[in-house]
């Protein structure tokens, strides 16, 4: 009598050897199956690190109803917008790296934690210690710094309350706090702005359980303000600049802090029915793609690599509306992007990557 067990009723993708070895570099496929349907009129919002920068700009390409709390003024040239941090994210916080920077971000907005009172000063101009890079040249007083930051909070509060999905990219775990506040900055002290102080600057190398609780936390929150908000989750498959953990290895500390945010994602998506977790640092990272999706430097995406994951992305939602659940078009067929727009280096606002030019190596 023949024997059966469970794995003879699987699908190919759950199989290595034809899902993975037997396939070419683009013929992987069933990678990303959507927990749910996103279609061209559901409100998305996008914030996180770097690389989320890469799917708020595929959504307006493919245009979806990318969410644009916190538009440019008037008398701003729209080729300088981004320099600014206009449409980069739905709001202006700029790179959000970690999930506590999330949180700190959404307790601020619905006054849940107490702003900190600290800036910066560089040459007479104010920098905000938790977006430096927000305006290139500082902004001209403290109060100015304030309502520009007011403005922020205010574009993210419209953002829970309307959006239908909030796409979050997390970036690290490591981190740089303030000792007596707690507040959770951007980047090191010293790199983008401000004064580095060892009594007042401490390092944090977030582990599972931060990282799981920082996001439950804005999950509580959102679901609170809005309860028919979606999220839907990633994780940076750009490797660290550098790492402040202590007698670590670079290769070594962006082993454990994806891992750590991978582990994290995944297990969200798992406890909660309106989280999804879309495979964006597996589809670059993988060892089956051999570093193909990374430039020279093997750190940054390079144009083919975020072609491959937006691809990914967008044909995922396509079957899934053909699947019965919402058609994102009325033909079930995701629109276009335009792939004669640029991209390079520039084209993302990475406090992260300024590491780099504190090397003397």
């Amino acid at each position: 009598m023949p024997s059966t067990n469970p794995y003879k009723q699987l699908p190919e993708k759950a199989f290595w050897r034809p899902a993975v070895s037997e396939k070419g570099l683009f013929d992987i496929q069933s990678i990303w199956t959507p927990k749910f349907a996103i279609s061209y009129t559901d409100s998305i919002a996008t914030f996180g690190s770097c690389f989320a920068q890469h799917i708020g700009r595929e959504l307006r390409q493919r245009q979806f109803n990318w969410l644009d709390a916190e538009p440019e003024p008037p008398f701003l040239k729209s080729e300088s917008k981004s320099q600014f941090g206009y449409g980069v994210f739905s709001a202006r916080t700029g790179n959000i790296y970690t999930a506590a920077g999330l949180r700190q971000w959404l307790y601020w907005a619905f006054e849940r934690m107490q702003q900190p009172t600290e800036s910066w000063t560089d040459d007479g101009r104010i920098i905000d210690p938790f977006r430096p890079t927000i305006e290139p040249d500082g902004f001209a007083s403290l109060s100015e710094m304030k309502l520009s930051r007011q403005a922020t909070l205010s574009a993210l509060r419209r953002v829970v309350a309307e959006t239908s999905v909030f796409v979050f990219t997390l970036g690290l775990t490591e981190c740089w706090t303030n000792a007596a506040s707690g507040a959770v900055y951007t980047t090191c002290p010293g790199v983008a702005g401000g004064t580095f102080d060892r009594s007042s600057h401490l390092f944090k190398n977030m582990k599972y359980p931060d990282v799981h609780a920082a996001m439950t936390d804005c999950f509580s929150l959102m679901k609170e303000v809005n309860p028919d908000i979606r999220v839907l989750l990633t994780v940076s498959p750009v490797p660290l600049t550098a790492t402040a953990a202590e007698n670590q290895h670079v290769l070594n500390a962006t082993s454990y802090s994806k891992s750590t945010l991978r582990a994290v994602a995944g297990d969200l998506a798992d406890e909660f029915d309106f989280c999804d977790y879309f495979p964006s640092y597996e589809l670059i990272t993988s060892f089956p793609f051999r570093a193909a999706w990374f430039n020279p430097n093997l750190r940054t995406v390079s144009r083919h690599g975020v072609d491959h994951v937006m691809r990914t992305f967008f044909s995922g939602l396509n079957l899934c509306g053909k699947q019965g659940q919402e058609s994102n078009t009325e033909k079930g067929d995701v629109r276009i992007a335009d792939t004669t727009v640029p991209l390079d280096e520039q084209d993302q606002i990475c406090e992260d990557a300024l590491l780099d030019a504190q090397t003397n190596f």
